[in-house]
């Protein structure tokens, strides 16, 4: 008989999860708090160690109709405008780690793994069911929906979410920690910006307390633009009036150059405009029982949310359900210690990204003399500091990759 793995959350590392465990040759059953799958309107950025995984599971070609695929990562100093640094994508990607670099709309790439997910049998997919807690007795897992279902599992794997109920119960650890970053987003179609403000490659804005990204999804159709600036969160996002960030974001990039003031002036109200979202992640990963424990196995931003200054959350999600598709096809082990190998391989990668991103994050935000010396060092090595082949030629098969 098949082994039943279940799934808390039908996001991106939930529906990866699902695919991993499908082709690992596992029943899925995955519960989806939202009445309906879909995703927010965002852009996500997935690096070459990303998109080779993608390939691995037979999405190249969905993925080449939606996404876009950059030529050039640029670097430029918020306050003059002035290139600092770039770094070549497209076939130097693919020549040098085998995949290209992929930008998306995260609601491209959640229906991309959704479909995908649905190609494979045994696999129940329950929406409007949000898992509320877990059990382990006698080599089974079994969890309490809200709706007071009960559904038994030989494992239970928590993509939840930053503030994951799975984690809470495994780790009892607290909320995710407050990071004084606020991301205000937009998604634009680029015909409705004048063609000098049109996105066809990455580009980061670094200024004192903030930089902004912008770059291409949906096959260059759309622009996604990303504004990071340091401050208090409003004190309930569920009744703050959004019409109020393009107002606030005008006073955040004041000094800024004429470009990005011209960038923030281009987007169009119609759309919904600037929506806010305030940053929270968690310290580094600081042990493999941090990301299994049991029956029980935490995935994406339930185990290890990150700052997004390297731009790899939704890719360490889909890193983890190749090594947790790895684990599980060892159908000569335990699942207590398949779960254990996959957090094993898994752990130090996980805490590396973030503890980088965190470092990223100081350094993109940097004042006076510390920002002086990031755009000489910038100037000086370019694309010695953009490139990153420990983390772009690994894809979390083993620990070695490290």
């Amino acid at each position: 008989m098949k082994k039943q793995v279940l799934i808390a959350g039908g996001g991106i590392g939930g529906l990866a999860a699902g695919i991993g465990a499908a082709r690992a040759g596992w029943e899925v059953r995955l519960f989806e708090r939202a009445t309906a799958f879909s995703e927010v309107g965002a852009g996500v950025q997935l690096g070459p160690n990303v998109v080779r995984r993608l390939q691995a599971w037979g999405l190249q070609a969905p993925l080449q109709a939606v996404a876009a695929f950059p030529q050039r990562l640029s670097v430029r100093c918020a306050l003059s405008g002035a290139q600092l640094a770039a770094l070549p994508l497209g076939a130097t990607a693919v020549q040098r780690y085998g995949a290209a670099y992929a930008t998306i709309h995260r609601a491209d790439l959640h229906t991309l793994l959704l479909e995908g997910l649905r190609q494979y049998p045994d696999v129940h997919l329950n929406l409007d069911q949000t898992i509320e807690s877990h059990r382990e007795s006698e080599g089974a897992v079994t969890v309490r929906t809200y709706c007071n279902k009960v559904i038994e599992g030989d494992a239970l794997v928590g993509a939840d979410g930053v503030r994951s109920r799975t984690r809470a119960q495994l780790l009892g650890d607290g909320p995710p920690r407050v990071t004084g970053h606020l991301a205000y987003r937009v998604v634009v179609p680029q015909q409705a910006l004048p063609e000098r403000l049109r996105a066809t490659e990455v580009t980061a804005w670094m200024g004192p307390r903030l930089h902004v990204v912008q770059y291409p999804v949906r096959r260059g159709e759309l622009q996604n633009v990303v504004v990071i600036v340091e401050g208090p969160a409003p004190a309930d996002l569920d009744t703050w009036d959004h019409a109020a960030n393009a107002a606030d974001l005008e006073v955040a990039l004041a000094g800024t150059c004429t470009a990005l003031q011209d960038l923030l002036r281009g987007v169009p109200e119609a759309g919904g405009g600037w929506r806010l979202w305030p940053l929270a992640d968690r310290p580094p990963v600081r042990s493999p029982a941090q990301m299994a424990q049991g029956l029980v196995a935490l995935l994406g931003d339930a185990a290890h949310p990150m700052r997004p200054y390297l731009a790899q959350g939704a890719g360490m999600a889909i890193e983890d359900a190749a090594e947790l598709q790895r684990a599980l096809a060892m159908h000569d082990l335990d699942v207590p210690l398949r779960l254990t190998r996959y957090a094993l391989n898994r752990w130090q990668r996980n805490a590396r990204v973030q503890a980088r991103s965190q470092r990223n994050g100081r350094i993109f935000h940097a004042t006076g003399p510390v920002r002086w010396g990031r755009d000489l060092s910038l100037r000086l090595l370019g694309e010695r500091l953009l490139d990153l082949p420990w983390l772009y030629r690994g894809d979390g098969s083993s620990a070695s990759l490290l």
